[in-house]
């Protein structure tokens, strides 16, 4: 099929692109990588009159670190998040979840602004995100604010973005001291959306688990925190019990892909298992 008629706009600076969302409103949607967007218009899943393609944008892109945090511009690309010494150093969960993100070609033109915006409750950047309680700079031309991402993530493709703002970049915080991280999901085939996902981060002190972080993906309407069991962990209980209180109320849906229930019974498995992992590269830091 082909997309509805639009007017595509190629803007140079993010003055230019908020003022063409301003003037344009709801008929007026933001195009980065389009990975995501594209197969819609494609589709006729969903049409705008006009998109703002923000590409030629360079205050959009690049990684920089200060301060204990990693800001990430909207427009960088997967493919950089994956290698990136400074990613690789300062976030790693970013850095691994984003090596699982489609294929290599969806990774060379998909944006992690993208991702974010578009917030598929399968998709692995969100769920990281949310769990090491990342900051979105949503800019307009009333200002910037920043939004957590506990706050940020209202539904499956929806988020707090007003249709005259944009999301220009994402700050995650550095974790120090003895870390670890994992990610595990279950897909179908590789470079599909995870049916189950989980992302994980420990810190080790003296005294065992200082701080844990765990989100899960593909199981709601939005990714997920599973708060009462890095509470768990923190205080030493046991992995099944940790586990346990992962699945406690989540009522994953049925799809054509898999029924709520083996997804359910899937998660307490991957939640077992990427905490391993973490630990172990804790313990080995």
């Amino acid at each position: 099929m082909k997309p509805a008629p639009f007017t595509l706009h190629a803007p140079e600076s993010i003055g230019e692109v908020l003022g063409l969302l301003a003037g344009h409103g709801d008929e007026a949607k933001v195009l980065a990588g389009g990975q995501s967007l594209v197969p819609m218009l494609a589709l006729r899943l969903t049409r705008f009159g006009h998109l703002v393609d923000v590409n030629r944008v360079g205050e959009l892109s690049g990684v920089t670190r200060a301060g204990g945090w990693l800001r990430v511009g909207a427009t960088t690309r997967h493919s950089v998040l994956a290698q990136d010494t400074d990613v690789v150093a300062a976030v790693p969960l970013l850095a691994l979840a984003t090596a699982k993100v489609g294929h290599f070609q969806i990774r060379n033109r998909g944006t992690i602004g993208g991702a974010l915006a578009h917030a598929d409750p399968a998709a692995e950047q969100p769920a990281v995100a949310l769990a090491l309680d990342a900051v979105m700079e949503v800019t307009s031309e009333q200002g910037r604010r920043e939004v957590p991402a506990a706050e940020f993530f209202e539904g499956t493709w929806a988020t707090a973005l007003g249709p005259e703002e944009v999301l220009s970049a994402v700050r995650f915080p550095v974790w120090e001291g003895r870390r670890g991280f994992a990610v595990e999901e279950l897909v179908r085939r590789h470079g599909d959306f995870a049916l189950v996902g989980v992302v994980c981060g420990v810190t080790l002190g003296d005294r065992g688990v200082e701080r844990a972080a765990l989100g899960l993906f593909g199981v709601g309407a939005t990714p997920l925190r599973a708060r009462r069991a890095e509470d768990a962990l923190v205080a030493g209980e046991a992995l099944e019990d940790v586990a346990r209180l992962a699945l406690d109320g989540l009522q994953p849906s049925d799809d054509l892909h898999a029924s709520g229930a083996y997804r359910r019974e899937v998660t307490g498995v991957l939640v077992r298992r990427a905490i391993g992992r973490a630990m172990e590269e804790a313990r080995s830091a």
